[in-house]
């Protein structure tokens, strides 16, 4: 889950371009972190990350996954409920208690948007439950 859940973050947050530079040269790289994030998991975790690392896609990646490791297990904790997609989603987009503000609803709205629909902006789901549905070929024309 948390696999796809990145690769649906990375698509919301820079369509997968690894030189994306966001919140005013703040936030870098196809997840677009900010040095309070690399902090955050050199502190929790005692790896050695550089902000200017987020522009590989594969330290962002790792970067991500302990960060969200982390805050949903603290999300687990406090509510006594396993972090959802959509909980992880805010929590990326607002912090560790981005959960709870109503200002990443629009974020989470766009992750669940590509979970569906792979980014496509039509009707028909990529996923069913647990059913994997694949890409249309062609489109009408």
């Amino acid at each position: 889950m948390l696999a796809s859940l990145i690769a649906a973050l990375i698509f919301v947050e820079s369509g997968g371009n690894p030189n994306a530079v966001g919140d005013q040269g703040r936030a870098i790289g196809v997840l677009q972190v900010h040095r309070a994030v690399v902090a955050d998991v050199n502190r929790l975790y005692g790896t050695q990350y550089s902000h200017q690392q987020m522009t590989n896609p594969v330290k962002a990646r790792q970067v991500a996954a302990l960060y969200l490791q982390y805050w949903g297990r603290a999300y687990e904790r406090r509510t006594g409920q396993r972090p959802s997609p959509e909980v992880l989603a805010r929590i990326w987009n607002g912090g560790p208690t981005g959960w709870r503000k109503n200002s990443t609803l629009p974020y989470w709205k766009k992750v669940r948007q590509t979970l569906l629909y792979g980014g496509r902006n039509d009707s028909v789901p990529l996923r069913r439950g647990r059913q994997q549905i694949g890409r249309a070929s062609c489109r009408e024309r």
